[in-house]
């Protein structure tokens, strides 16, 4: 069953069991993926594309509950959270930092890097085996640890 697929389904059990956050949730994934079939005339979504989609939702929801708790909205935070929390389970399941390490330095052996000016070249590469399986801001971060 494909990711939008799988997001059909779950917006009829959101409709039935009237769980309205999760239903707004899952409506704004399936608006990003149609948005995303349009831009590109495809007729279906690929897993990729659908995973960076749901990511990119993912950190706008982080992003949003951050700045709403230092604006003092708790109320909007916490829904931006709800949300976050039902979007999060479209995720593969994320690298701990141990093996985040661990498969960085792998990158890192593997195209032979030595300093910060091949950090492009391990971000290239970590950016592609990594997609889903830890933040993009993670990664980098781990990048120039290793690195420097």
């Amino acid at each position: 069953m494909s990711l939008l697929e799988q997001i059909n389904s779950d917006i009829k059990t959101a409709m039935k069991a009237k769980e309205r956050e999760k239903l707004e949730a899952l409506r704004a994934v399936k608006a990003a993926f149609i948005m995303e079939m349009t831009k590109t005339g495809a007729s279906e979504i690929d897993e990729d594309s659908a995973l960076k989609i749901i990511q990119r939702l993912v950190k706008q929801r982080k992003d949003s509950a951050s700045i709403f708790k230092s604006g003092g909205r708790e109320d909007l935070a916490d829904k931006e959270l709800l949300e976050l929390s039902f979007l999060e389970v479209y995720l593969p399941a994320q690298l701990s930092a141990e093996e985040l390490t661990v498969a960085v330095q792998a990158i890192v052996t593997k195209t032979g890097a030595s300093s910060m000016k091949d950090m492009g070249k391990v971000m290239g590469m970590a950016s592609k085996e990594l997609t889903g399986k830890a933040d993009g801001k993670a990664i980098a971060d781990k990048v120039k640890e290793l690195l420097s």
